[in-house]
């Protein structure tokens, strides 16, 4: 039996996890693993190399992915599905692992419909995948966008200003909610609930009112105001899966909240620093327990199933219902909780 194991989209703290897993886990049963480079890009190129015992060896701690990866999407041209399925055979795979969100597991439901034998691993650090509870790379993102809060706190209380934080999020506030819950920000704007500027900024002036000296407001870089027309912050460049790129809330807000309430007000952007560096415990976990999962449904013969944590176990889903709508914020979290701790 070989195996083929990629990994697509964004990186991903906990990606070597999963990937050394199924390593691991497949030369138990005698199973040799090819590592296919830069995503789906290569399998259209047939650009792969052996993975063995060795060369994962030591990865567990490691950001970001040993196998590099891209956003591709070889359904964009009929070619490249036929390359990639050509490829597919000139390796030699029985099998493949896709370990990605929703644009890499919506690929392989594709294929899978084409007869591909292929599972998935979930994978995003905004947690928007629908099928499972938490995807890897959440936890590792959360950890960092909280620690970044708390470091806001100080400096913005020395120098009575009010800090706008734009936290990765495009269509699913999970980051900023959570991140805005336990770092104490005092408003919170996610994508789940287009915002009014001026609620945000009555939010602001009544906290400077109340006798505090400053205000931290935690924005998904997907947040968008109820008139779109006053606060444009899409661009209109989209990636190959046809997602519009977003960003720049932070320097927007930053410069209506000074205007509206006269408080002075900086905007910091977290960006890729939330993608990157070493996985926490409970990242590293969940990969690992994916990973031999994955390896698990193979050995099952069990395709066209992603591995979802439920509760405290591992289970099988279908991609299909994985990739067929974004799991967005939980309104109940937001509305009795986060919207609790407002100004």
């Amino acid at each position: 039996m070989k195996i083929g194991v990629l990994t697509g989209g964004g990186d991903c703290p906990g990606l070597n996890a999963v990937i050394r897993a199924v390593v691991r886990k497949s030369y138990k049963y005698g199973w040799a693993v090819v590592g296919i480079k830069k995503g789906w890009k290569g399998l259209i190129e047939g650009d792969a190399g052996q993975l063995t015992l060795d060369s994962v060896s030591g990865i567990l701690p490691r950001g970001g992915t040993i196998l590099g990866t891209s956003r591709t999407n070889p359904f964009k041209d009929e070619k490249n599905v036929e390359k990639v399925l050509e490829n597919i055979r000139k390796l030699g795979l029985d099998a493949l692992v896709a370990i990605g969100g929703e644009d890499t597991l919506g690929v392989a439901n594709r294929l899978h419909g084409m007869g591909v034998p292929v599972v998935g691993v979930p994978k995003t650090i905004d947690n928007d995948l629908s099928g499972t509870d938490y995807t890897f790379g959440f936890d590792t993102a959360l950890s960092i966008a909280t620690e970044a809060i708390d470091r806001l706190h100080t400096t913005a209380e020395s120098h009575d200003r009010t800090i706008v934080v734009e936290i990765m999020g495009r269509h699913a506030g999970w980051i900023a909610t959570m991140a805005g819950i336990a770092g104490g920000a005092d408003v919170i704007l996610i994508p789940e609930v287009p915002f009014d500027i001026e609620e945000v900024c009555e939010i602001v002036k009544r906290r400077y009112e109340n006798g505090k000296n400053f205000a931290i407001v935690a924005g998904s870089e997907g947040a968008q105001p109820k008139d779109s027309s006053k606060l444009m912050l899409k661009d209109a460049e989209e990636d190959e899966f046809g997602h519009v790129l977003l960003g720049g809330i932070g320097s927007v807000l930053e410069k209506e909240i000074e205007r509206r309430t006269g408080a002075e007000t900086r905007s910091v952007v977290l960006g890729h620093l939330q993608r990157g560096g070493t996985p926490t415990a409970a990242d590293r976990v969940l990969a690992t327990r994916f990973g031999v999962a994955a390896v698990e449904l193979i050995k099952n013969g069990d395709f066209g199933k992603m591995t979802a944590l439920r509760g405290t176990k591992i289970v099988p889903v279908d991609l299909e219902e994985a990739v067929k709508e974004l799991k967005t914020v939980d309104m109940d979290l937001y509305n009795d909780v986060a919207k609790t701790f407002f100004a």
